[in-house]
């Protein structure tokens, strides 16, 4: 009876998403203003039976309805259940029933708390919300249904879920990284909006931009959650495999953050605003690209979900339509967006938008090369893999200069600036940079001359961002009496730590990627081997049962210089309805290394077994980075001037780029 009740809101959701498209556009065309008022209540009513579809899939698995075909091919009955409820998103169906249940909450959050815009600005913002609905229902109705029945005859126990996504990881990484996802499609809505009506200004962006930091600070947290959780969970020791679904989060991410700083100079100087419009078109299509990839089977990951062509050509057909409809209309309306503001050669506005002219080529250049193998077999260039050789170098080349201009623009003015101020407030950060970078490096005897290079690079990069940064906190923040300093809005706070957080992120990306020290070895009981100064004694293993599995925990002792440092227990999970065998590697964390110890085969004579153990220095910082940048926007999102009411009049607003608030 549950699942007829959630499919049966399925059906209505659609019904009202539909009138929630149509009638205010229609509405707002012809001045019927009753028409215009339906999209609040429409959006609160589908939010509703939406709502009401997900909490019946939830139910579904919590009762154990195996006669749910979803539930019966992602649950078992002694599945915990933290992974039963979880496993509502653990598969295609019900990931797509998360999806379009989190844009209704975006939706919902746009209805009430919007109430100051304009009645048909407000309606047409719902109405596009409720296009991009109609989609994902119909999507999910005709195609993914996760309230299949499979009467009468149905699995008593399940199929059991991927024994991967048995995992915390499973429980908050999905809703995180969707939240991102869909939250672009508010950024996406109003843009959409402002191209109909013609008018973008800065109370425009002062509008649209914390909901795209809030769509922002959920993708990075998402994304950084996702490469902790490959990094613990698939056992080779590494937290970022260029996969394409990595690609695919990582790309609206590289996009969102040049349309974050885009929104800065279109609301303070009023300059870039078709740029700013093209991104938050760009942002929401490379999440709706990403759900293709994912859930359309054409690329192979160890993430993906689907493999189904009727599947991915819907998906295709409705990314087409939402990328072509929105790019047909800003080439017919770009034009009508006025272009106000002047800047100079050098100064704020400029870095801005080198910064997002390479974080833009680089999300391009990383779509081109995870497409790339579809395009090969299209041509039949034969079987062609593009791995992390080209991904690293396309990086390297495009985020060093990034970094380094990060760094330049909390200092650099509006407009204009004066290279000789330039040079005598980076003077200092520029000589602590060069002295601790090439330190670092001189350090590292046992490295190669390249490794050494990119170490300094790394180093550098990071202190000088850091340097910057803080002398620029100081200076602004100091009050004319020495002693004390003086409240900055939390937008100020914001933008220093989460330019600190990218700074950690690299030294975390930089040190561990060529510090990192890997072993391959072979261990028996009561062995001792040493890698990277730290001793590892095996003490053997023992069996153990869990709640759905059986397993083999290794044992092993770990000192430092004969100090007691940690115990490792590595295990080897066989899973008891697939009777699939799953590592789950042991980890010392700390923030300067990390010791893992990853279990392996049993060795055919005596009582032997394989390990992979790794010393990585400082790979935490790569995820306390992302924690600081997320911080970074939150502090942003809670500025005064996001909680203030903002001036129902939107359309001729006046523009304040006068306003001397930092970005």
């Amino acid at each position: 009876m549950i699942p007829e009740i959630g499919n049966l809101a399925l059906s209505f959701a659609l019904a009202i998403a539909l009138v929630q498209f149509f009638v205010p556009l229609v509405g707002a065309a012809t001045n019927r203003w009753r028409w215009i008022l339906v999209a609040g209540p429409a959006t609160i009513g589908q939010f509703i039976f939406v709502a009401i579809a997900f909490v019946s899939l939830s139910w579904s698995f919590y009762a154990n309805d195996f006669s749910v075909q979803f539930v019966a091919s992602h649950s078992y009955r002694t599945l915990p259940l933290a992974y039963r409820l979880a496993a509502t998103w653990g598969g295609h169906e019900g990931a797509l029933l998360l999806w379009i249940f989190m844009l209704n909450v975006w939706s919902l959050a746009v209805t009430l708390m919007s109430q100051n815009l304009p009645a048909i600005t407000r309606a047409r913002v719902l109405a596009i919300l409720g296009g991009l609905s109609v989609g994902f229902l119909s999507f999910i109705i005709f195609t993914s249904n996760p309230f299949t029945r499979v009467l009468p005859n149905f699995p008593l126990d399940g199929a059991d879920l991927n024994p991967l996504l048995q995992d915390f990881g499973m429980v908050i990484h999905p809703p995180m990284l969707y939240m991102g996802y869909v939250g672009f499609a508010v950024a996406f809505a109003f843009a959409i909006t402002a191209l109909i009506e013609g008018q973008i200004d800065s109370l425009w962006a002062k509008w649209v931009r914390p909901w795209t930091l809030g769509a922002w600070i959920f993708l990075t947290s998402g994304v950084a959650l996702g490469s902790w959780w490959a990094y613990y969970e698939l056992g080779w020791g590494g937290w970022w495999f260029w996969d394409p679904v990595e690609n695919a989060s990582f790309m609206p991410w590289l996009i969102g953050t040049a349309l974050l700083h885009s929104l800065a100079a279109t609301e303070k100087r009023g300059v870039f605003k078709a740029w700013t419009i093209l991104l938050s078109i760009a942002a929401f299509s490379f999440s709706l690209l990403g759900t293709f990839l994912v859930r359309s089977g054409v690329l192979t990951s160890v993430h993906a979900f689907a493999n189904d062509p009727v599947r991915g050509a819907f998906i295709l057909s409705f990314l087409g339509i939402v990328i072509g409809s929105s790019l047909v209309l800003f080439a017919f309306r770009a034009s009508s967006v006025s272009v106000s503001g002047w800047f100079d050669w050098f100064s704020k506005e400029l870095l801005l938008l080198i910064n997002n002219l390479l974080l833009t080529v680089s999300a391009i250049m990383i779509l081109m090369g995870t497409l790339f193998p579809i395009f090969a077999e299209v041509f039949d260039w034969g079987k062609i893999s593009v791995g992390a050789p080209y991904f690293n170098l396309i990086f390297t080349v495009l985020m060093t200069p990034l970094v380094f201009l990060v760094g330049l623009g909390p200092i650099v003015n509006w407009r204009q600036y004066s290279k000789q101020q330039l040079g005598k407030q980076s003077l200092l950060a520029a000589i602590f940079a060069l002295i601790l970078g090439g330190i670092t490096a001189l350090l590292q005897s046992q490295q190669l001359l390249t490794d050494k290079l990119q170490i300094f690079l790394g180093v550098f990069l990071v202190v000088w961002l850091i340097f910057l940064v803080s002398q620029d906190l100081l200076q602004k923040s100091k009050s004319h009496n020495s002693f004390k300093f003086k409240k900055m809005p939390n937008s100020f706070y914001g933008m220093h730590l989460a330019h600190i957080g990218l700074a950690f992120a690299v030294l975390g990306v930089v040190l561990s990627s060529h510090l990192s020290v890997e072993e391959n070895l072979r261990v028996s009981p009561n062995h001792q081997v040493n890698v990277a100064g730290y001793d590892f004694k095996f003490e053997g293993v023992q069996e153990f049962r869990g709640s759905n599995y059986d397993g083999i925990r290794g044992l092993f002792i770990v000192s430092h210089h004969g100090d007691f440092v940690a115990n490792l227990q590595p295990e080897k999970r066989r899973y008891h309805a697939s009777g699939q065998w799953m590592t789950e590697a042991a980890i010392d964390p700390a923030l300067s290394r990390d010791l893992y110890v990853a279990l392996g085969e049993q060795l055919p004579e005596g009582q032997d077994w394989a390990v992979r153990i790794y010393v990585k220095p400082f790979v935490r910082c790569i995820w306390f980075g992302a924690l600081l940048m997320a911080l970074g926007g939150l502090f942003a999102v809670s500025d005064r001037r996001y909680r203030k009411k903002l001036k129902s009049q939107w359309l001729g607003s006046k523009d304040d780029s006068t306003s001397m608030e930092p970005i």
